[in-house]
Parts: C-alpha cells; structure tokens; sequence
C-alpha cells in the first residue's frame, strides 16, 4: 500500500504542471544566464525560469539598464491583472523607488545575518530601505582609476593621488606624445552621473544627503568638481568628445593605447588584457583621486534580485534567488561573464584570482572607499536633473555656477514636493 502511495504521488508530481517564474536583463547578458537557467531546471523540476530575452517573439528585448528600469516601471504602472515579473533582476539605484511604490516584497525574515554576512557589506546596506530589506545581492559594481604603469615608470612616477597629481602627470606624459591624460564619461545619462559623484566627494562634497534631504549641489565644493572637469578638456587633458562618451567609447580609446588614466568600471580589466590588447599587462587599478585633505570616493553598482509584490509563487521565487546569489551560481558568472560577485569569499578564491590577479585590490576599494547614490524614492528624477545642469556647464551652455545653482534649486523643488 505504502509504495502504491508513492508510486501515486510520484505520478502526480511529474504531471504537475510547474510553476513559471519571470525576470528581465539587458540584453548583452541573456545569453550568459542560459547555463545558470538550465542548471536550476536541472536541480528544480517544478519551477521553470522565463527571461524575457530568450523569447524568439518577444519585441522587448532591453539593450542598456535605463531600458531595463522602463520595462518594469512601465508594467508596475499599469497595474492591469497579473505582471509579468515575478523576480526583479534590479539595479542598485532602484531599491528606493520600487520599494517606495510598494512593488518589492519585505524579505528581511526571509534571510538570516550569519547568510547575509557572506555578502559584501556594502551591497546588503544598499537593498535595504527604511530599515527592510528588499534585494540581495548577485554581482557587484565599483567605479576605479584604471593607469598605465608602464607610462607612469618611464617618467618614474608614483600612481597619483590628488586631482593635482593626475594633471601634472598627464599633461607630462603628453608632451611625450600620448594622445590624451585622462579619460572619463561626460554622456549625458547615468554614467556622467557616476562619474561626478566621485569627483564631488573627492572634494569633500555632497549631492543630497538621504537622512536630512539637504541638496548640496550648489556649494563650492561642488562647483571645484565641475570646474576640474571642464579644465581637463580645455586645458586638452581629455578629448572634447568627451561629453559624449560612455563606458564603452572611454574604454575603447584606453585599450588602443592612447591614454594614461580612465575612470570606469572593473569589467574593462578583461578587455585591456585580452591577448589582442596593445595595454595587456601594462595597467593597474587604484581608487579615484581626490582633493589635498579629502579621501577617494568610489561610486556603487551592482545588480540584485527582489521578489514582486504581485507574484502568486514567492517561495519558489525565494528559491531562485537562492539559487542564483549562490557561491557557486557567482563563480560562474564571474568566469564566464568577468561580473564582479557580491561573495566576499569568491574575493579570494584561488581559481578567479588566477584569472583576475586585480581582485584583492579591488576588494579593497569596495570595503574602504565605497560610496552609495542617495537612496531616495526620487533618485531617478534627481539624476536627470544633475545630468541636465552638469552637461550644459561642462559643454559651455551655461556658467558653472548658475547651472549648479539650478540643478539644486530643481533638486530641492523635487524633494519638497517628494
């Protein structure tokens, strides 16, 4: 009697219709999370996993984080029956407003300290909102100064570390025939954003504070971060295209060997040492430099997973989110994808610093230099209005110092009435 039950309730589970659940990711890393995918089908029977961008007929396919972040507001907004998405796949700016608008679930009970204390601390702080946690960690961001140390020992210099040193170093080793000193992203979208942030707190600035709400845009300080900018591209420091460029075009023209300093992201170590690359072996990383007196600011991203209010299967979506923060679900990402993880032991795993020997040194600058966007339920529209002000002063549209006394006069308009 007793195997005939099993046999029936066998039967009943491979007939089980099983549960789908749904998340999004830009488009450059779908094909990525196909082994990952599988590998869970492979472990959970009952549960299938849907990325949008597997689907043949779906039109949808996000190419950047800004399209991404449009796909789920645009479904969150319209509120018609069931959405689409039961995981949220998020960056790390977007805790504040999707928690803000009741979208994300409260998954502090979900987890215990002893689980989140594998993750890097600054990644767990920053899915928390008001005091819940509504995101953990699956890969990890940090802004650095990429520099050529071979440039830097033919004119026997130490890397720099003031906004002083840099120049002086740059404008030297132009005179040698380097085309530019220092590269950065002036586009006018969320990399201009980044990048600024860390130059204002190099000066000891501040954008908004998130506990008092004071904007400080328009303080000299801020003002110092914008005019160290503009000089870098009139003085020729950096290329008048400048404010055009994103990631990519900075760090195209840094791999091509013409540059000796570049502010981006850790994810261009691997291209500038590929086996075609005229820098491989000639680059190192270092924290962003910073203002006599003051200390480096390095700006977060990342990217985590929350669960959707709205989604009838929160345990099998709790599952997942296991499955794929796992140690073992990061190394592969991090060795096939050269993500940074949110594991701080996968920091010092023997196989991915025989890959990336720059890995303890990027540890470092996320544990000691880290700096979070303000986390506020208006940070999207705060961003657009920095970008707004910031690119026209730096393009000569407006004076810096009106176009930093209107980009806090509209940042406090927005908090007030926030």
């Amino acid at each position: 009697m007793t195997t005939f039950l099993v046999a029936i309730a066998l039967i009943f589970i491979l007939l089980r219709k099983p549960v789908t659940l749904s998340f999004v990711v830009p488009n450059r890393e779908a094909e990525q999370w196909q082994p990952l995918i599988e590998e869970f089908h492979s472990k959970n029977r009952d549960i299938r996993i849907n990325l949008t961008n597997f689907s043949q007929t779906n039109p949808e396919k996000p190419e950047n984080t800004d399209q991404v972040k449009e796909l789920y507001t645009s479904a969150f907004q319209k509120k018609q029956g069931k959405l689409p998405y039961d995981l949220i796949y998020q960056d790390i700016a977007w805790v504040p407003t999707f928690a803000e608008a009741g979208w994300l679930r409260d998954i502090s009970d979900w987890i215990s300290k002893e689980e989140l204390d594998k993750f890097l601390r600054s990644e767990v702080e920053a899915g928390r909102y008001q005091g819940k946690l509504y995101r953990i960690p699956f890969r990890t961001d940090v802004g650095v100064l990429y520099y050529r140390k071979d440039l830097l020992e033919r004119v026997k210099e130490n890397p720099p570390e003031t906004f002083d040193d840099l120049i002086r170093i740059s404008q030297n080793l132009q005179k040698q025939g380097i085309a530019w000193g220092y590269l950065w992203q002036g586009s006018r979208s969320e990399a201009i954003t980044a990048m600024f942030y860390e130059v204002l707190h190099g000066y000891g600035g501040f954008w908004i504070d998130p506990k008092t709400r004071v904007v400080g845009l328009d303080r000299p300080e801020a003002l110092k971060a914008v005019e160290f900018l503009h000089n870098t591209i009139m003085e020729g420091i950096s290329p008048k295209g400048v404010t055009s460029y994103r990631e990519d075009e900075t760090r195209s023209l840094f791999t091509e060997g013409k540059a000796v300093f570049l502010r981006n992201w850790p994810d261009v170590w691997v291209q500038a040492n590929a086996a075609d690359s005229f820098i491989r072996g000639k680059i190192d990383i270092k924290p962003m430099v910073h203002a006599a007196g003051y200390s480096s600011g390095a700006c977060k991203g990342g990217w985590g997973f929350g669960i959707a209010q709205t989604t009838k299967h929160p345990k099998q979506a709790w599952k997942a989110i296991q499955f794929f923060t796992s140690a073992a679900a990061q190394r592969h990402f991090v060795l096939t994808m050269s993500f940074v993880p949110s594991r701080r032991t996968l920091f010092i795993d023997p196989q991915i610093i025989d890959k990336y020997s720059h890995y303890p040194k990027l540890l470092e600058i996320i544990d000691e230099y880290s700096i979070l966007r303000p986390p506020i339920p208006e940070y999207g529209q705060a961003s657009d209005i920095l970008q707004q002000y910031l690119w026209n002063a730096l393009m000569g549209q407006q004076n810096p110092q009106a176009a930093m006394k209107a980009a806090a006069e509209q940042t406090r308009k927005l908090l007030a009435n926030g």
